[in-house]
């Protein structure tokens, strides 16, 4: 939209200079130049809008770490962004989104397939495996293992 603008503004002036024009060959040439110019801008490539969570596997940080039962499991942590994260007296929540663009909201307690949600922090989310362990994700998309957090 504000190409045409643009384009528009510039055609306007370029022809209302020549109108002032006192010989017939400059018109010409500005008319000329006019649409040399708009013919250029009409060629320019249409950039497309990209889904910020379209993303594909090999752009993710951690496709070469992901242990193999977990490539297999499509509700994987590691196949999650974390997106938000909402904490507040009664209740605290956290968004994920998948590489589909597919948003999944999960409340303290929640399960996301055999891992349980149990703690917030500011910038991560700490889930609870059926081992013991804790997996930890944060903004950055980083997904670590601990025996504590």
């Amino acid at each position: 939209m504000n190409f045409s603008k643009i384009l528009f503004i510039l055609i306007f002036l370029l022809i209302s200079k020549t109108s002032f024009a006192d010989n017939h060959d400059q018109k010409q040439e500005v008319l000329d130049a006019a649409k040399e110019i708009a013919k250029e801008l009409q060629e320019e490539d249409e950039v497309p809008l990209n889904d910020p969570f379209a993303g594909n596997e090999g752009t993710s940080s951690m496709s070469g770490n992901i242990p193999e039962e977990e490539q297999e499991n499509e509700l994987s942590l590691y196949n999650f962004k974390l997106v938000g994260l909402i904490s507040g007296k009664d209740h605290s929540y956290i968004s994920l989104v998948n590489s589909g663009g597919e948003v999944l909201t999960l409340t303290l307690g929640q399960y996301l397939g055999p891992i349980q949600l149990v703690d917030l922090r500011l910038t991560e989310a700490i889930f609870k495996k059926d081992d013991g362990k804790y997996m930890i994700i944060d903004f950055n998309n980083q997904l670590r293992e601990a025996d504590d957090y």
